[in-house]
């Protein structure tokens, strides 16, 4: 059966099926979530013939957004969101449909990148969507020590400053200091004004028993030079305060996220700090003396990319080692991706162009993505994902493609 897939058309509906679908509390605000960085002419659904009456059989959506890449682009990416297959239509063919939907319009759209949030971490790799970005969770004490020699000059000129989160302007000054910082940490995304706007509101729902989310910004010389936002909970044991503040993920360079760090883990009332979303190669851990200078540390997934177009976003950033290597790719998604290509680096530039020699390497397209933003994707051969036909051919296209630095987790949309 052909699924058709189409720009919706009724708002109402299109919001209902996601009610019905993420089944979380239905709140006037809902329709203002839908409307703040999520385009109306971005909203796509299906309807089966014999699928649901009342509402689409799925939908999702994309938010127009920018990455920055290794070497300091930032270029624009379609953020897909808002996926979801109503119940009665799932194993139909739904998801596959939207997916080759989404992938042709990025294409059609001139736009060569894919990215998301997983909400579950086993469905996008088979879309070619590669594991781009781990991220961690740290959990620090009150008053934890932060060892930066170097640093202190620089900090010790930055001051910090909290504000309602929600206030006039904050928005405004956050996306500025994201978009100043993006270039010197690759993987960082950065929305819309609408998607700021919606990331710094809260509905009365929200704020149910809770603090409204603060910032803090980091001001040198009277301008921002990064931030972090932050929600103080209250707990009290044997008569002490030992309340839990949650920080979101940092903004800035180094200097800023240590003063800012320093501000968050003493704060009163609180005996734990909470790090959100913590880069692999964030100095945080340096600072603290490596993973056991933490109260505890997760590791989660990040950003998932999609290479939607090779050819052209190979050339997009840099590379930090030569390479030149015939690679077969699978792209069932996008055919146009599949067969032969030669991929080169040159003095940090990089080419993609059509091949007939015979292939060094086998591959699926989630594996380009999973090592374009810089993070290691070398140990994939060895879990057998990888096909290698001429030996070192795989360590010379992942060592060209890895950074020196694990890429940036980006804020979840």
């Amino acid at each position: 059966m052909s699924i058709d897939v189409r720009p919706s058309e009724d708002a109402d509906t299109y919001l209902a099926t996601d009610q019905l679908v993420w089944f979380a509390e239905v709140t006037a605000a809902d329709a203002d979530h839908l409307r703040l960085g999520l385009p109306a002419d971005q909203r796509f659904v299906v309807d089966l013939p014999d699928g649901p009456s009342d509402l689409h059989a799925g939908i999702y959506g994309v938010r127009p957004m920018e990455m920055s890449l290794p070497g300091g682009a930032l270029v624009p990416i379609a953020g897909l969101t808002w996926v979801g297959v109503h119940p009665d239509a799932r194993r139909r063919g739904v998801l596959a449909a939207m997916m080759t939907d989404h992938l042709s319009r990025t294409r059609d759209a001139g736009t060569a990148i894919s990215a998301l949030h997983a909400s579950e971490a086993a469905i996008y790799g088979r879309f070619g969507y590669g594991l781009a970005v781990l991220t961690h969770q740290v959990d620090l004490g009150r008053g934890t020590t932060f060892t930066a020699p170097h640093l202190e000059d620089e900090a010790a000129g930055i001051t910090t400053h909290v504000l309602d989160m929600a206030a006039p302007g904050v928005s405004e000054r956050m996306r500025a200091c994201q978009l100043a910082a993006a270039p010197d940490f690759p993987g960082t995304i950065v929305g819309s004004s609408d998607f700021f706007t919606l990331m710094t509101s809260e509905t009365p729902e929200q704020l149910r028993d809770k603090e409204r989310r603060r910032v803090l910004f980091a001001r040198r010389d009277g301008a921002d030079v990064g931030y972090v936002g932050l929600r103080r909970e209250h707990k009290w044991a044997d008569a002490r305060p030992s309340g839990t503040v949650t920080v979101g993920q940092f903004t800035g360079g180094p200097a800023a996220r240590l003063a800012l760090a320093r501000r968050v883990v003493d704060l009163d009332l609180m005996g734990t700090t909470k790090l959100e979303n913590v880069g692999v190669d964030d100095p945080i851990l340096g600072w603290v003396g490596g993973p056991r200078g933490t109260g505890d540390l997760k590791t989660w997934d990040s950003t998932w990319v999609r290479l939607v177009d090779l050819e052209a976003a190979w050339s997009l950033r840099s590379y930090e080692s030569d390479c030149d290597v015939v690679v077969e790719v699978a792209d069932r998604y996008a055919p146009w991706n599949a067969g032969r290509w030669r991929l080169r680096a040159s003095s940090g530039a990089g080419s993609a162009t059509r091949s007939d020699s015979p292939a060094d390497i086998a591959l699926d397209v989630a594996v380009l993505g999973a090592g374009y933003l810089g993070h290691g994707i070398a140990g994939l051969l060895r879990a057998g994902l990888v096909a290698e036909h001429r030996p070192g051919a795989y360590a010379g296209l992942a060592r060209a493609m890895r950074t020196a630095l694990a890429p940036e987790p980006s804020i979840g949309f």
